[in-house]
This record gives C-alpha cells, sequence and structure tokens, in this order.
C-alpha cells in the first residue's frame, strides 16, 4: 500500500509501506492489555506507610482495664489515636505488567493502521527547525494544518526538542522508543519517511 507525503500542506509524492504493519484489523482488546500494561508499568509504586506493628514505641498498655472511667486501650500506636499506625498502610509495590514482544508488535503495527484509516498519520520528508525556537515550529506545523500532534523523527534532534519543549500540545519522539500511549494520546501524528521505514522493519 502507499501512503501520501506531505509538503506545505500538499501531497508531494507517496511511499509504499507493508500491509501487513499499515493494514492491520483493529483489535480493541489487545489495544487496551498492552495501554494498561504501559501506564501501569510506568507508575512508581513507591507509596510507604506504616501500620501500627511498624510505628515505635506502644508495646505497654497505657492504662489498666477498668476502674478509670476511660475508654479500652492497649496500645498509643492504635490507629485511633494522634502518631498511632496507619489503618490500611500503604506497602511498596511494582505495578508492572509482562507483555510479550510479539503482542506488542502486533499492537504498534494496530495502532500505526487505525491511524492511517482514520487520516491521523501525517507522513513528511523531513521535520526539522534551523534553531531551537518554537516560533519556528508552531509555524512549520501551521503550515501542515497541525496543532495536538506527536511528532516521530528517525533520531533525536534536539533543536526539534528544545522547540517543543514548551509546548503541552505537541510531543516529540524517535522512532526507536515512540509507544503505543505516544501514538494515540494526540490528534495527529507527524513522522519522516525514515523514521516510518525505521518503525516498520522494527515490526516486521
Amino acid at each position: 500500500m502507499e501512503l501520501p507525503v506531505m509538503s506545505a500542506g500538499k501531497v508531494a509524492s507517496k511511499v509504499t509501506v507493508s500491509e501487513q504493519t499499515f493494514d492491520r484489523p483493529l483489535n480493541e482488546g489487545l489495544v487496551h492489555q498492552v495501554v494498561t500494561s504501559y501506564l501501569a508499568t510506568g507508575r512508581a509504586g513507591t507509596a510507604a506507610q506504616k501500620s501500627r506493628s511498624d510505628v515505635r514505641g506502644g508495646g505497654i498498655k497505657p492504662w489498666r482495664q477498668k476502674g478509670t472511667g476511660r475508654a479500652r486501650a492497649g496500645s498509643i500506636r492504635s490507629p485511633i489515636w494522634r502518631s498511632g499506625g496507619v489503618t490500611f498502610a500503604a506497602r511498596t509495590r511494582d505495578y508492572s505488567q509482562k507483555v510479550n514482544r510479539k503482542t506488542y508488535r502486533a499492537v504498534m503495527a494496530i495502532i500505526l493502521s487505525e491511524l492511517v484509516r482514520s487520516e491521523r498519520l501525517v507522513v513528511v520528508d523531513e521535520i526539522t527547525v534551523s534553531a531551537p525556537k518554537t516560533k519556528e515550529l508552531l509555524a512549520k506545523l501551521k503550515t501542515l494544518g497541525l496543532e495536538r500532534v506527536m511528532c516521530v523523527s528517525e533520531n533525536e534532534d534536539s533543536n526539534l526538542i528544545l522547540a517543543a519543549r514548551n509546548l503541552h500540545a505537541v510531543g516529540v519522539s524517535e522512532a526507536g522508543k515512540v509507544s503505543p500511549v505516544d501514538l494515540i494520546a494526540y490528534d495527529k501524528v507527524l513522522i519522516t519517511v525514515n523514521a516510518l521505514k525505521k518503525i516498520e522493519e522494527r515490526l516486521s
């Protein structure tokens, strides 16, 4: 199959890509599984609190059981006391979920195919700025009619990264590091021909 290559808002040429990568049928369940796994793996899981057994002190009963007129108490580290332990204390945990390489590649191909079908994938020869200037990048995106967009280049471009750093609606990634979340989080995906070929080679 062929995809149009845009230049200055018009179709300049076409690039041939594999139907195996860019014309996969949609499988929502598989996409949801991988995206959920990716987001879960990014969670820190470092939340930690002390239960009543972890808090220092409280080894002796604060007062006798009967005769004081006060409520019964067995420890000053009870969760209902000030400086006591937490009832259901959070523990450090690992949220990561395992996804097979074959499944991950299949989902990337499905997402790319859906981007092509919904006309959200914009292919260009190159995405460059002469200097790390946000104004220059915005002007280039305006000629293509793009606002909320993920820019995918073949290699890391420091000028492009710095130019887009102050734009909350513009993301930048290189072909080797682009993730499923990067591809679905924006209205459009702007990708160079070389980056497209690199991703296709990786997924084949």
